[in-house]
This record gives structure tokens, C-alpha cells and sequence, in this order.
């Protein structure tokens, strides 16, 4: 027990020091700030009801470093085991420093571009002179190459931390997830010894989190959140284990999970918006400019939960990030099956989480640039159309290509790209060329162009393999039917699906938007009546002009027993017109829109049916009509 208890006390003496030291010296610090005027005041973008002190990361800063300094002055232990003393010192004033260019921020508001700026020379300086990087994980980095990778990482990280500070306790626990998942994937790989200033920062990121839990007393501010990002970007270069991406990136990744997935929506969510705003003056449309759309933000408006709850909510996703990493180092053999499984998950929730804010903002755009009345806006559009169809039919036929090389064969050999790719896809483009493919407005498209496609498609599969046939080379195993064949159905599945994405994605954006629209209370929910032609016409037109809608479709009312509960175009068919009154009840609905053709008589049954419902009826129809 005594062996034990020797063995773990130097990291327990790094994490409790830096904890008391910041428990004292955050209280001051908060003081000073105070007298200071540096205070978040509430706003529509915070969530604090009350003026709060920030800066206090300050306390942070001085408690990890000061306690840390002096344990290896007093210990004679080397700062990071592996790691040059020297390079570490150099480091530590790196993060001082950004630490204070934070300060510098929470005290005088400085411009985002003068603080990126400063992000970007600290990161610069820190792979030069603390000479840490990615060249020991991939030697064969170029230096130039290196450099940029190092502080695009460090900058990405200062920034992820800066960017979730906007809930009580949430960057600072984040950060302790980190840090600790992060020493644990030290300890797997027997270099527990390169840990202590894991446990230090831990034991400081706890001190504050007193603090800074809520209801917080005090906030990080850029001062605290800037050095918490660097450090956690800079510590897995310092400790990094050699030829592992595991322990050198890809712990650290899944550690700053959460922070760095709402960076990257803030990004595409700004970008976007920018370009809307584009010429217009809005601060909206700036950029760097800070929104309430982050992660937090979105938990706390649709779960409704508290401040406390929304944290944790975040501190499991975090520790499930770290956990899986954790497990893929203890099972190596199958860290590959976790990581597709981790990258899987990762990908429904941002796809989930994206689309009701950045997809429909995105949809926005597109139907702007869409519907520009610039005459010369359209030109440009119209001019990229058939480029964009030749390259998607280009990547569709060498996929083909593949896909039969892997299916028939098993393994796709050298000869594949230089030989079959050119040969199939130059012998395929020459039939689409033939019949008038790319003559064709396929938005407008019928069933005869569809069938000149196919027919595009099948007699290039026959001749490409015909001529791969007669090449030199090796024997055939395989009929060459069933190659001819399993390309036409790929090639022709692949090109008729690039062809029919525009419709695919416009009915997208409009299920995100009737998603945004649902519970909005100025939004007319319309019930119609009829199915058909008529209804498919009408909802097209809704489709069609999803920025400025105000109406969704919540039902159908069809009179045939035979469709009730099913969907047509993505409306619930709820039953039929003696119902209509329950069914308006039911679903809320203000408006009937009668889109079947109807005799005057039956129409009169419909308005006294309906009548004392109170709902809005309106006839829609399409007719033909003599010029005179």
C-alpha cells in the first residue's frame, strides 16, 4: 500500500495544489474584476440575468502555472517526461501570453481580427520555437506543411473553447473531461509519467469550476477560455506518443468534440448568413460577429432544460467521446469498427442538429441565388448547368467502373485507372453526347428523355466492354454480359439520381422549413381537399418559394376510403370530407383549399359542411382560356 501510495503522490500533490491555489486566488480575482468594470451585463444574446464578473480565468492561469513551477522546482522532476524543459518553459509563456491577449479582450473589447491575429502568431510561434507538431506522428510532412497544420489546430482549439463559453461551468468542465481522458490515454500507453501537468490542469479547471458552476459567481472570459483552448491543443504535441494517432490526435479530437462541432456549425451557420446579408448592413451577416445558435443555446430552446441540466447533457456527450477513444486504445484490434461506429453516430447527430438552423439558412441562400431577378446572375447559373452535369456524370461512370471491378472481381487493380476508367467513361459520354443528354432541361424532363438516358447508358457499357475485350492483356473470367450489364445498371442508377437531386433536395428544404414553420403561431396550417393532379400542382408551388412561406400542409381530406392513412407527397391523407370538421379540430387547421374539380352543387356541400368549422375556403384550379 505504502508503494502505491508513493507512486501516486506527485500526482496528487500537482492536482491538489493548482486546486487550492485557484480556490483562493479566484475569489481576488473576481474582486479585482469587479472594481475593474470588467462585468457581463445581460443582453438578448447572454443568458445570465444578472451582471457577472468575466476574466476570471486569470485565477486559472496563475493557480496551474505558479503551482506546477514550483512542484518541479521542489520535485526535480522533468516538467513532461520526453520532453525538453526548455521547449516547455517556452510554451508556458506562450500560453501566459494568449492568456493576456484574452485579458487584453475582457478588458478593452478588442477587434475579432486583432485577436485572430494574435491566435495565429502565438500558434506560429509555438511549433517554432517549442518545437511541437505533427511530424513526429507523419515524418513525412513538409516543414511548411507542418507549420500550417500546427496552428490551424492550436487556433481551431482557442477558438472551440472561446466560442462554447457561453453557459455557466460548461468550457471548464469540458476542459477537465479533456484533460482527464486525455492523461488516461497516457496511462494505456505507459507514459504515466508524462501526466503531471495533466493533473495540475485538472485540479485547476476543478478550483474554478466552483466558481463557475451554476449559479457562477464569476466567468472565464477570453482570458481563461483562450489559454484553456492552447493548452489542450499544445499538451497531446508535448506528450505525444510516436507513429500513434490514437494518443496524438485522435483522443484529443473526440476529448474537444463538442467544443470543436459547434465551432464548425458557428462557422457554416456565419458563412451563410453572411452571404445572405451580403450589401446589406446587418450585423447578422457578419461573419465573426456572435449569434445565440450554439449547442447550448439550442439545448436549453427546444429540450427546455436548465442551465445545469443542458451542461451536463453536454459533460455526457464529451465523456462518451472520450470513453469511446479510450476503448478503441484497450481494444486495438477492433479501434478501427469504433471509430466508424463513433464517426457514424457524429454524423447523425450534426445532419440532426444542422437541419433546422444551418440546412435551412443554406436553403435560403440557394433559393435567393435561385430567384435572383439579376438578369446576369441567371446567365451564370444557366451557363454552370451542363458543366455540373459533366462532372457528376464523370465521377457517376468512373464509381461504375469501380463498383463492377470490386463486385465481379473482388479488387481493384492499377490497370482499372489507367485502362477500364478512360475506356468506359470516354465510350459512355460519347452515347450521352449522341442522344442529346445534355440538351435536355431535365427539371422539365419526360419519360423519353428518361428512356434516351438508358438507352445512353446501356449501348456505352456495351461498347466499352467490347473494346476492354479485344485489349491486350489478361483472360476474362467473367462474361462479359454480366460486366456489360452490372455498369449499364450503375451507370444508369448513378446518372438518372444526379439528375433527379435538384427535385430531391428542393422538397428537403421544404420539409425543413415546414419543420421550422410547425410551431410557429403566425404560420396558416392548411388542410386540402383532394389529391390529385390539382394538390400535387398546388404543393409544388409551395415548394417552390420556401423563403417566403407562410403556410403548411398539416393533412389531406380525399373521399376515397381505399387512401385513407396513406401519404401522398409527404401529407398524411386523415380522411374524408364528413370527417373534415373532427380532423379540423384534430390538427388545428384555419384553411380548406379545394384542389379537385367539383360541380357547383357538391361545392355548396363542401361550404355547408365546413361552415361551422369558421375556416378560410378557397378553390384552387388551373383552366385554359381563349385570347381574344
Amino acid at each position: 500500500m505504502s508503494e502505491v501510495i508513493q507512486a501516486l503522490w506527485p500526482y496528487a500533490t500537482c492536482f491538489v495544489a493548482a486546486l487550492v491555489l485557484t480556490l483562493v486566488l479566484t475569489p481576488l480575482v473576481r474582486e479585482m474584476n469587479r472594481r475593474l468594470g470588467m462585468v457581463d451585463k445581460p443582453d438578448p444574446r447572454r443568458i445570465n440575468k444578472v451582471p457577472i464578473p468575466r476574466g476570471g480565468g486569470l485565477a486559472l492561469v496563475a493557480g496551474v502555472t505558479v503551482s506546477f513551477a514550483l512542484f518541479v522546482v521542489f520535485s526535480g522532476r522533468p516538467a513532461m517526461a520526453g520532453f525538453s524543459d526548455m521547449a516547455f518553459l517556452r510554451l508556458g509563456l506562450l500560453a501566459v501570453t494568449i492568456a493576456l491577449v484574452g485579458l487584453a479582450d475582457d478588458r478593452f473589447s478588442l477587434s475579432p481580427k486583432v485577436k485572430l491575429l494574435c491566435q495565429v502568431l502565438v500558434g506560429v510561434l509555438a511549433w517554432w520555437l517549442g518545437g511541437i507538431g505533427f511530424k513526429d506522428l507523419w515524418p513525412w510532412l513538409p516543414t511548411w506543411l507542418d507549420c500550417i497544420m500546427t496552428t490551424v489546430w492550436i487556433v481551431g482549439a482557442v477558438n472551440a473553447f472561446n466560442l462554447i463559453d457561453g453557459l455557466d461551468g460548461l468550457a471548464s468542465g469540458l476542459a477537465l473531461i479533456a484533460a482527464l481522458g486525455m492523461a488516461g490515454s497516457l496511462v494505456f500507453t505507459g507514459r504515466a509519467s508524462s501526466t503531471f501537468f495533466y493533473f495540475a490542469f485538472a485540479g485547476g479547471l476543478l478550483g474554478f469550476l466552483r466558481y463557475n458552476y451554476n449559479p457562477a459567481s464569476v466567468f472565464l472570459g477570453d482570458c481563461g477560455s483562450m489559454f484553456i483552448g492552447f493548452t489542450i491543443a499544445v499538451l497531446p504535441l508535448c506528450s505525444h506518443e510516436p507513429d500513434s494517432f490514437l494518443v496524438s490526435v485522435g483522443v484529443p479530437l473526440l476529448a474537444m468534440g463538442v467544443p470543436i462541432f459547434d465551432t464548425f456549425l458557428a462557422i457554416v451557420r456565419r458563412s451563410i448568413r453572411h452571404l445572405i446579408n451580403r450589401g446589406e448592413k446587418a450585423a447578422e451577416g457578419e461573419v465573426m460577429t456572435a449569434d445565440a445558435d450554439h449547442l447550448h443555446h439550442r439545448i436549453l430552446r427546444s429540450l427546455g432544460l436548465n442551465q445545469r441540466k443542458t451542461a451536463w447533457a453536454l459533460y455526457a456527450l464529451a465523456l462518451g467521446c472520450v470513453t469511446v477513444g479510450l476503448v478503441g486504445m484497450a481494444l486495438k484490434s477492433q479501434s478501427a469498427g469504433l471509430w466508424l461506429v463513433a464517426v457514424t453516430v457524429a454524423a447523425v447527430v450534426i445532419f440532426k442538429d444542422m437541419a433546422r438552423i444551418e440546412l435551412f439558412d443554406a436553403g435560403r441562400l440557394l433559393s435567393a441565388v435561385a430567384r435572383a431577378h439579376d438578369t446576369s446572375t441567371r446567365r451564370k447559373i444557366a451557363r454552370l448547368t451542363v458543366p455540373l452535369y459533366l462532372l457528376a456524370d464523370i465521377i457517376v461512370l468512373a464509381v461504375s467502373v469501380l463498383l463492377v471491378r470490386w463486385t465481379l472481381f473482388g479488387s481493384v487493380e492499377r490497370r482499372t485507372f489507367m485502362t477500364l476508367i478512360p475506356i468506359h467513361v470516354t465510350t459512355t459520354f460519347l452515347f450521352l453526347v449522341f442522344f442529346n443528354t445534355y440538351r435536355t432541361v431535365w427539371s422539365r424532363a419526360m419519360l423519353s428523355n428518361y428512356m434516351r438516358l438508358i438507352a445512353a447508358c446501356l449501348f456505352g457499357a456495351v461498347l466499352g466492354t467490347v473494346v476492354v475485350y479485344y485489349l491486350p492483356g489478361k483472360s476474362h473470367t467473367v462474361p462479359l454480359r454480366a460486366i456489360a450489364l452490372l455498369y449499364a445498371m450503375f451507370s444508369t442508377m448513378g446518372i438518372v439520381m444526379a439528375r433527379i437531386v435538384r427535385g430531391v433536395v428542393r422538397d428537403l428544404f421544404y420539409a425543413i422549413d415546414c419543420g421550422r414553420l410547425v410551431g410557429r403561431k403566425d404560420v396558416s396550417r392548411i388542410l386540402v381537399y383532394g389529391s390529385g393532379l390539382r394538390y400535387r400542382t398546388f404543393r409544388r408551388e409551395l415548394v417552390r418559394t420556401t423563403a417566403a412561406n407562410t403556410r403548411i400542409i398539416v393533412g389531406l381530406l380525399d373521399d376515397n376510403l381505399l387512401i385513407r392513412g396513406q401519404y401522398i407527397g409527404g401529407v398524411k391523407v386523415l380522411g374524408t370530407l364528413m370527417e373534415a370538421r373532427e380532423i379540423i379540430n384534430r390538427v388545428n387547421a384555419d384553411t380548406v383549399i379545394v384542389a379537385c374539380e367539383i360541380s357547383p352543387e357538391w361545392m355548396n356541400i363542401v361550404r355547408k359542411t365546413l361552415e361551422p368549422t369558421g375556416v378560410k375556403i378557397t378553390y384552387f384550379s388551373f383552366s385554359e382560356t381563349e385570347v381574344k
